[in-house]
């Protein structure tokens, strides 16, 4: 794992996989900085994601963190959503620098934590794909306590919308992004 970070402003790569280590989305992406949640990436308008069978062209900006300390989650908010959703969070595993500074790599563990702006809310999402890739590819038990508990945690947090939780902190991040002024034609 690598401790070096790019410069403020440097295209990276976020790559997730699934749990019997095949691939997942692969976000186009650039470093914007730390502070004391963890390490913030984002995306501007017009840049790519794909995976096996999908891919999109990002809408809006949204930058993702990337926690200190951990490993279990990385949290992505978004600005002007048309769907309305605010806040994405993946539950997964290892996720981590690798030992390439331009590649975050982790683990898509199915679980995630949506915040949607209106009556929808807050929820926890893909329980369905959770139950399923539990039995096909054999998650451990304490995974498996460990990110049940986490994802109840994490939707209380949002709920209360906690710091790194809050508009405010991804806010900042988001400013920033768009003020490097990288957006892509869509």
């Amino acid at each position: 794992m690598s401790d070096g970070r790019p410069a403020p402003g440097t295209e990276m790569i976020t790559q997730w996989r699934k749990w019997d280590d095949s691939p997942h989305w692969r976000h186009e992406c650039v470093y914007l900085g730390a502070d004391e949640w963890g390490d913030w990436i984002g995306q501007p308008v017009g840049w790519h994601s794909a995976r096996p069978g999908r891919e999109f062209t990002t809408w809006s900006p949204n930058v993702t963190l990337i926690p200190a300390g951990r490993q279990d989650y990385a949290l992505t908010v978004n600005r002007d959503h048309p769907k309305g959703m605010r806040i994405y969070i993946d539950l997964g595993w290892d996720v981590r620098w690798s030992d390439d500074p331009l590649l975050a790599t982790g683990v898509d563990m199915d679980l995630d934590v949506v915040r949607v702006v209106g009556e929808r809310g807050t929820w926890v999402d893909d329980r369905d794909e959770w139950a399923q890739h539990s039995a096909e590819f054999g998650y451990p038990a304490d995974i498996m306590t460990h990110l049940e508990a986490l994802a109840l945690e994490l939707e209380q947090q949002v709920r209360e919308q906690h710091p790194p939780f809050d508009d405010a902190t991804a806010d900042v991040w988001l400013d920033r992004l768009v003020a490097l002024g990288l957006d892509r034609p869509a």
